[in-house]
């Protein structure tokens, strides 16, 4: 069959399983990855394993979006009307998540340093869709929502930021072998990295003074798009982070520019069927062979990332002298993984040598499902515990729904 018309089924299959779990109170993610799964070669075989293959420029432009959105979270404005506060817990959850992943993968499973790097940085990434969807269904309110969503809106930018630093470590490890350079391992890495964040400011600044003279919503998505694509582009041509540069791209033009929503908005609106199709080859690929080859380490990474998370957010909480309520609770709403934690494993799955790539994309896909089913749910309890959710608005809700 033509590529056209796997699109096509990939995302009515995507919109049609997300409808089903709807009704069982799942996010939209998990309905796209099983149906993924369940046309995908693993299963009915509906799209064939060489055609799922040729689909990774679908993933990549979705992943340039996602990191474009991101940047915009990084406005220097609204990151000083936070608090340091916010920040110090934000970068605590995240990366005590990382180094418990690491130092477990390397001390206890006797994992290679660059496959433990790479799956480290995966665990920093949160799904705030999940979080907020819980938040909103229920009306929460209190000093741990205040704190979760900004927590979240960083979240993964602060996980981007990682992966980009240790996936191009892990990089300058695997190609080293022979005669690891000091000098190397760490100037390249931070070479890559400068270089990917000045090609994001450079096109970003770019961008700010070409969008000004769009003419209407539909000429300022198509430029936006342009430079989303260059820079992607050239990026990847250049063995750099097209995340980091995308990242930057997003948090340039917000900085120079705060009041420029539509640059964003327009292209929330464009990107949906990319993100079905994105989510949803998430699920095609994935080889359920490989899940039997990571059962252990798949079931460590998903509960050590949950340890960091926790501890992370309790002591960036109590450091910055938050409620008790905040330094207790918060912790548990911040268990989902999706969007961008899926996009990060793709990445690695094409830098690291195989069966490695293979393996990190399989425990990451297998925890996301676990994460969207159970987080969610466990917010909801943690919520409830702080007092933020009224138990009587959840009793009417159910009776609602029934």
């Amino acid at each position: 069959m033509h590529m056209l018309f796997y699109l096509g089924v990939i995302i009515l299959a995507g919109m049609i399983m997300a409808k089903i779990l709807s009704k069982f109170k799942l996010p939209n993610v998990t309905g796209y990855l099983v149906a993924g799964l369940i046309i995908g070669p693993s299963v009915l075989g509906i799209i064939p394993k060489e055609s799922a293959g040729k689909l990774s420029i679908i993933s990549e432009a979705a992943l340039s979006f996602i990191a474009y959105s991101i940047g915009s979270e990084f406005n220097i404005d609204n990151l000083k009307r936070l608090g340091k506060g916010i920040i110090i817990i934000t970068v605590l959850e995240a990366l005590m998540a990382v180094a418990l992943v690491d130092l477990s993968m390397i001390f206890i499973f006797k994992q290679s340093v660059p496959f433990s790097m790479v799956l480290g940085a995966i665990a920093a990434a949160t799904a705030p869709a999940s979080t907020l969807m819980v938040v909103r269904q229920y009306k929460a309110k209190g000093p741990v929502v205040n704190t979760l969503l900004p927590v979240v809106a960083m979240d993964d930018a602060v996980g981007i930021i990682a992966f980009g630093v240790s996936s191009t470590i892990a990089k300058a490890l695997l190609n080293n072998n022979a005669a690891i350079s000091v000098t190397k391992i760490i100037f390249v890495p931070l070479l890559e990295i400068f270089s990917a964040l000045l090609l994001g400011v450079v096109m970003g600044i770019l961008l700010t003074y070409i969008s000004k003279k769009a003419k209407g919503e539909d000429q300022l998505l198509s430029i936006v798009l342009a430079f989303i694509f260059v820079t992607a582009g050239i990026a990847i041509s250049l063995n750099l982070s097209s995340l980091l540069a995308c990242m930057m791209i997003g948090a340039t033009l917000i900085n120079i520019n705060p009041n420029n929503k539509k640059a964003f908005s327009t292209v929330d609106r464009f990107t949906p069927p990319i993100l079905i199709l994105f989510f949803t080859i998430a699920g095609v690929q994935l080889d359920l062979s490989v899940l039997k080859d990571v059962g252990i380490l798949g079931l460590a990474y998903v509960i050590i990332r949950v340890v960091g998370k926790m501890l992370g957010a309790y002591l960036g909480a109590r450091i910055s002298k938050f409620p008790q309520t905040v330094q207790k609770y918060l912790g548990f709403t911040l268990i989902p993984q999706a969007g961008v934690a899926i996009g990060l494993s793709m990445v690695a799955q094409s830098i690291m040598p195989q069966p490695y790539g293979d393996v990190i994309r399989a425990i990451v896909l297998a925890g996301t499902v676990i994460y969207e089913l159970v987080g969610p749910v466990i917010t909801k309890t943690a919520l409830i515990k702080a007092g933020e959710i009224e138990v009587d608005k959840v009793e009417k809700i159910k009776i609602g729904s029934n």
